[in-house]
């Protein structure tokens, strides 16, 4: 099983995001790790207990063809992911040029803003809706219960492409999240 070096990340790029994008690694294996469906990093069968490490591996994180994995610009390593690799643990509404928009903060201190850099959909996991936002490099958030609780009180009669209902209009933009009948 492959450990990653992580030394090469201690200069991060934009909001400390180091240039994944740009790194094509060799493949070097599957590494002892999962990311829960509930948002736990598991790394050898024991929960990864510090916030700061969990963060520091997010950065790295890739998907490509439906599989994630960790890169440095020497090294790719593959490791499992539940459902979805970010869960959104609060959120806030704030004032943009466009308007009053959701700020959504993931466990990872990702930010997003709701129809500025993300987007909101849901879809079936387990048998069950679940909410999810967009993500850099084509991956996802799980919005986690509560926050999606709270953002049901917000909910209003929207109108988009997909039609009539529920939803959410955050940045000008509106999404649909329970359609009418």
């Amino acid at each position: 099983m492959p450990d990653i070096d992580l030394k090469i990340l201690e200069k991060g790029g934009e909001q400390g995001l180091p240039p994944v994008h740009t790194w094509s690694p060799p493949f070097c294996g599957d590494m002892d790790m999962v990311i829960k469906a509930n948002g736990d990093w598991v790394h050898q069968g024991g929960k990864m207990k510090r916030p700061a490490m969990v963060t520091m591996f997010s950065r790295i994180l890739w998907l490509e063809e439906g599989e994630y994995f960790l890169m440095t610009p020497v090294e790719k390593v593959r490791i499992q992911v539940e459902d979805a690799p970010f869960l959104v643990t609060t959120w806030q509404w704030i004032e943009t040029d466009k308007g009053r928009a959701i700020e959504f903060v993931t466990q990872t201190d990702d930010v997003r803003v709701l129809g500025v850099d993300c987007d909101i959909w849901l879809e079936p996991f387990a048998e069950e809706e679940h909410p999810y936002i967009s993500m850099r490099y084509g991956m996802k958030a799980l919005v986690g219960r509560h926050v999606f609780y709270a953002l049901a009180e917000n909910l209003v009669q929207v109108e988009t492409l997909n039609g009539m209902g529920l939803g959410l209009i955050s940045a000008g933009k509106s999404y649909l999240l329970m359609q009418d009948e």
